[in-house]
């Protein structure tokens, strides 16, 4: 498979759950361009985290099986869910305004497949919408 070349800036917990294959959907105000379609696409985890409040997380708890919930929390406690960096990759293979996914809340979903959480995260800055991460090798 081809490293991807663009990435798109998720905050976390969301990138970490999409990387580990337990969100299947990512939620946007705009739509994703066709030309990524079918794309692989780097997730990079930005450095601003959504509020993790009693209400987000019961909302999240609600959606995930016992086992994902403490890899959640797991995840969570051992700092792997990290702020800053690529942390995996997924295929990006629709975009949509409707879906039956229990992720799906916003005005366009941005369907994810084959998802892959790497085990050493690449440090990386983060940019708004699909970009060229500037990757050291």
């Amino acid at each position: 498979m081809d490293k991807p070349v663009y990435a798109l800036s998720i905050k976390q917990p969301w990138a970490w759950l999409i990387c580990k294959g337990f969100k299947d959907i990512e939620n946007r105000d705009w739509k994703a361009p066709v030309k990524y379609y079918g794309e692989r696409i780097y997730i990079h985890a930005s450095l601003s985290k959504s509020e993790m409040t009693g209400d987000i997380l019961g909302w999240i708890a609600e959606r995930l099986n016992y086992g994902q919930k403490e890899a959640l929390f797991a995840g969570m406690r051992e700092g792997k869910v990290n702020l800053g960096f690529i942390i995996g990759e997924a295929t990006l293979t629709a975009c949509v305004a409707q879906s039956e996914s229990p992720w799906f809340v916003g005005k366009y979903g941005f369907v994810m497949a084959e998802p892959l959480l790497y085990d050493k995260p690449i440090p990386c800055r983060g940019k708004l919408g699909f970009f060229k991460p500037d990757i050291k090798e």
